[in-house]
């Protein structure tokens, strides 16, 4: 699968946005929805979950949609297959981040596009975690 076109000093700015979303993100240490987050959360960036199953991940509170999220959204950081992406993209886009960051393994093409025409920069089949070990 490919990934996005961005040079390591575009993905090295977007580390500036402070404010994650995490869409889809896990209760279960041992998935990446859990220990991406958890790390990035560790180099002090504020992880916000989104996952309508879970009421606190990570002892932060969890929101069940992007909409519910009550601060501005640097990044939105999604862990859900390609094929539910769609969704989570025009949500996002009504939210207006910066980035919206498809993990590894995640790459749809038509959700990728609403959100460059709304202006909105997209990274996919990219591992936050890897990315930020490998540039910093």
């Amino acid at each position: 699968m490919e990934k996005d076109s961005h040079t390591d000093e575009q993905i090295n700015k977007f580390y500036s946005l402070r404010n994650i979303a995490v869409v889809g993100m896990s209760n279960s240490p041992d998935k990446a929805a859990h220990y991406v987050p958890r790390y990035l959360d560790e180099k002090g960036y504020n992880i916000i979950p989104v996952n309508p199953t879970a009421a606190e991940i990570l002892g932060k509170q969890c929101y069940a949609t992007l909409l519910d999220v009550p601060v501005p959204v640097g990044i939105v950081d999604v862990f859900r297959p390609s094929d539910q992406v769609k969704p989570v993209v025009e949500e996002a886009i009504k939210i207006k981040p910066k980035v919206i960051w498809l993990q590894e393994g995640i790459h749809n093409l038509e959700a990728e596009t609403l959100a460059e025409k709304a202006g909105i920069e997209v990274v996919f089949n990219r591992c936050m975690l890897a990315e930020h070990q490998r540039l910093f």
